[in-house]
């Protein structure tokens, strides 16, 4: 009797990223709508350059995790004749705008205030009320970091944050990382800027904290850029995911061998498979057919969020 072999579920699970990315989405938001109220009320009353920076900062991160949500929101619509494998690279497509339009406007204007300020220095009033800010700005963004960390941590495994940042297929949680650590960087940066600017009187420093505030966004606007385009285009299943499927396809009855096998990623949980296989010769059209759904129900049981699957049947032909 033909059985379906038992399900193996992929590690990057769909229920798993999908709750855990918009959960550090939200975090951030919160985080950083706090953040960005109480940075603009310390640039009003010190005149800090670097402060200013650091509020526009703020600023352009919530507006990215507004983005991300909508990106999320988008992505669960119906196929329709128009998208007919569906929306779900509309995450891939708003978190490609974040990195672009978003941590690209942050740098420009950072690098615009820290040069303005660099030749036209001026002196920080209330310094005490700068540091009470860029302190519990930092709490508020180790908050949100942690949250972000910790999601991440249920799909990186084994692999490094630097691979993780690569090789994710679910956007939202690089990009958050990516920015709640640039933020972070960014504070700190803010904070020795504002503490050398006060202990010199030389407003010269807080201009270069500016500029160094927008070099690192412009850093982490390329490496998501890159990365966001590249899922964009579309990329593979990951490889251990190619193992299972590969495995399930050639155990399956009736197969003799795979000929060929392409995956693509068309949403974050969601993965197209088209395979050319060659099955027995005996087998009669229904049987055929029959075979096709067992691989195709095998294929699924090991990897979940493989959605779609295409299987021409073939036979190899010896030149």
């Amino acid at each position: 009797m033909i059985k379906v072999l038992p399900g193996i579920r992929s590690e990057v699970g769909d229920s798993l990223s999908a709750s855990g990315g918009k959960k550090a989405i939200i975090a951030a938001l919160s985080a950083n709508l706090g953040i960005a109220v109480i940075k603009f009320i310390g640039f009003v009353l010190t005149g800090a350059s670097s402060m200013l920076s650091e509020a526009i900062h703020s600023v352009a991160d919530t507006g990215n995790q507004a983005l991300l949500l909508l990106g999320r929101r988008q992505a669960d619509k119906d196929s329709d004749d128009l998208h007919q494998f569906g929306y779900g690279r509309e995450r891939f497509f708003w978190a490609f705008v974040v990195a672009v339009v978003l941590f690209a406007l942050g740098s420009v204007f950072s690098l615009y205030e820290g040069i303005h300020k660099i030749q036209h220095p001026e002196e920080i009033t209330s310094p005490q009320i700068a540091f009470a800010i860029l302190i519990f700005s930092m709490l508020l963004e180790g908050y949100s970091l942690r949250t972000a960390v910790v999601e991440s941590n249920h799909l990186r495994g084994t692999n490094s944050w630097w691979g993780f940042i690569r090789h994710s297929r679910v956007p939202e949680l690089p990009v958050v990382l990516l920015e709640d650590f640039g933020a972070m960087t960014g504070l700190a940066v803010a904070f020795a800027a504002v503490s050398l600017s006060v202990v010199t009187g030389n407003g010269i420093y807080d201009g270069i904290g500016s500029v160094v505030i927008g070099l690192i966004l412009g850093v982490i606007a390329v490496i998501l850029s890159i990365e966001m385009k590249s899922l964009l285009i579309g990329e593979p299943a990951l490889a251990e995911d190619q193992g299972k499927l590969l495995a399930a396809m050639s155990s399956s009855p009736g197969v003799v061998r795979i000929i060929h096998e392409r995956t693509e990623y068309i949403g974050a949980e969601q993965v197209l498979l088209a395979a050319k296989v060659e099955f027995d010769s005996g087998l009669s059209m229904t049987e055929l057919a029959d075979a096709i759904n067992i691989v195709e129900a095998n294929v699924r049981a090991a990897v979940p969020i493989i959605t779609l699957i295409y299987i021409e049947p073939d036979i190899t032909r010896v030149s």
